[in-house]
């Protein structure tokens, strides 16, 4: 019998010291209990709850900010491309955790860095060195030169997220800006549909009435364009801008890929006016296109001064990097940015461990091959359902479904059918998969898919009748 947490345990009248005995004894039979479970759900037998999640997840509610609206169920282990919850029901995950587990759950090469890293230093801070933060800069560069993409990578600032990735790269601009003897050089561009973050400056640069207007007002000195209005460039860029971000493919904002006209263009006008070109890869990079990053396959001369990566790049546990060329780096002096935790040697390990499998040319190769699976799949739908799927875009495994209705009973049905999937700016179902699922995992979704979309398509059709009569 599965391991079951009691909510009435009467904890509170336990002394401290009692309560710490009874937490480590619990935790032990949790995770033997655990581990039980799933070695009888391999094995086909039937497992019953771990804890009524229902109950857990209400009691918990009073305890915390309530910044986000999440379905009644709650997942305790992962393998691969599933997922379990608390019932025991496993899910086919198309979201990698927003892209972030391309290694998939659990991946026992990450379990096992996590493990023997963390019986030897977890963090010493940054006033001293430590064996990984060098080595994971190293690996970045070197591998990123050799791939074709920003051929004048040059140094790599190591901190906890995106945002925070997003937030030097903003500040490093800025730095480059004040140095140029123009003082009126603050000001920054970044594009409609954009997502950057939630920390101010890189929500700042995210223009979203929904995600600005409660924190109002933004940070001075931001202003907006069109992805891939060519025309409105030079106007838009001018000698007072600093630095512009832009996503080569919006994640957030509906899959949306910058063109390579455009690309071109922009870093042109950066350079005339001495702007930096910061390209936020932090979705759509470190393998997720089937290129190293999404940029790869550009000409040099669209190549961008700042970088920034996070999400797959520690599968799970956090980190980010900013990665800047020479001509920025010398601009960056000490004192000038810094993290407590940024760079601590258990993240920066497994983030080596991570980046080097997801660098690999098979690796690379085998998304390329199955998003090409997914494509031509998602096409036959299209062709199937015109009334419902307007357009497929994207590239290798970040791809977006365009409908023409409201998609979130269809998100819904889909979860409860075993397969969860995104969303992503305007009616757009956002296919994020682990890099490592297999052909079989990619067509038992796509089944999933279709089935609610052929569900769907059918109550269209009925309300349009309803509506003729």
């Amino acid at each position: 019998m599965a391991f079951r947490i009691s909510t009435k345990t009467a904890l509170g009248r336990l002394p401290y010291a009692s309560r710490g005995q009874w937490a480590r004894t619990t935790i032990r039979s949790a995770t033997t209990a655990a581990q039980t479970a799933k070695a009888a759900e391999f094995e086909g037998a039937a497992t019953s709850p771990l804890f009524d999640a229902k109950d857990v997840i209400a009691k918990e509610a009073s305890y915390m900010v309530a910044t986000y609206s999440r379905p009644n169920i709650m997942f305790e282990r992962g393998e691969g491309s599933y997922l379990w919850d608390t019932d025991q029901k496993k899910y086919l995950d198309f979201t990698a955790g927003i892209a972030v587990n391309s290694l998939g759950h659990a991946d026992k090469g990450v379990t096992g860095v996590i493990a023997e890293q963390a019986q030897k230093l977890i963090h010493v801070c940054n006033l001293y060195h430590n064996p990984w933060t060098g080595e994971l800069s190293r690996l970045i560069i070197d591998t990123t030169r050799a791939s074709g993409a920003m051929v004048d990578a040059s140094k790599v600032f190591i901190c906890n997220s995106g945002s925070e990735a997003n937030e030097a790269a903003i500040k490093f601009a800025r730095k480059v800006g004040k140095t140029s003897g123009n003082p009126d050089k603050t000001q920054f561009v970044s594009f409609h549909n954009s997502f950057h973050g939630r920390t101010m400056g890189s929500l700042s640069a995210t223009p979203n009435t929904k995600y600005q207007k409660p924190f109002g007002p933004m940070v001075p000195g931001f202003k907006y364009g069109n992805l891939n209005d060519v025309a409105a460039i030079d106007e838009l860029v001018d000698e007072n801008v600093c630095g512009v971000i832009v996503e080569p493919i919006q994640g957030e904002g509906g899959i949306h890929a910058a063109t390579e006209e455009f690309l071109v263009a922009l870093k042109k006008r950066c350079e005339d006016v001495g702007a930096v070109l910061i390209y936020d890869e932090i979705q759509c990079g470190l393998g997720r296109t089937g290129e190293l990053w999404a940029h790869s396959i550009l000409p040099k001369e669209a190549h961008p001064d700042i970088m920034t990566t996070a999400k797959a790049l520690g599968n799970g546990v956090p980190v980010g990097a900013t990665i800047v060329t020479e001509k920025v780096a010398e601009k960056i002096v000490i004192g000038d940015h810094g993290t407590t935790f940024g760079g601590n040697p258990l993240a920066t390990r497994v983030a080596h461990h991570v980046f080097s499998r997801l660098s690999s040319t098979e690796m690379l190769r085998e998304v390329q091959r199955k998003g090409d699976i997914f494509k031509n799949q998602l096409e036959k739908m299209k062709a199937k359902y015109p009334g419902l799927i307007s357009e497929i875009r994207g590239r290798g495994l970040i791809i977006g479904v365009q409908l023409t209705k409201e998609p979130g009973n269809i998100v819904t049905e889909c979860r409860d059918k075993g397969l969860l999937i995104l969303t992503a700016g305007t009616n757009t179902l956002r296919i994020v998969p682990p890099l490592v699922i297999t052909d079989e995992q990619i067509n038992q979704g796509l089944d999933i898919l279709e089935g609610v979309l052929a569900h769907a398509a059918k109550d269209g059709q009925n309300e349009q009748k309803a509506v003729g009569n």
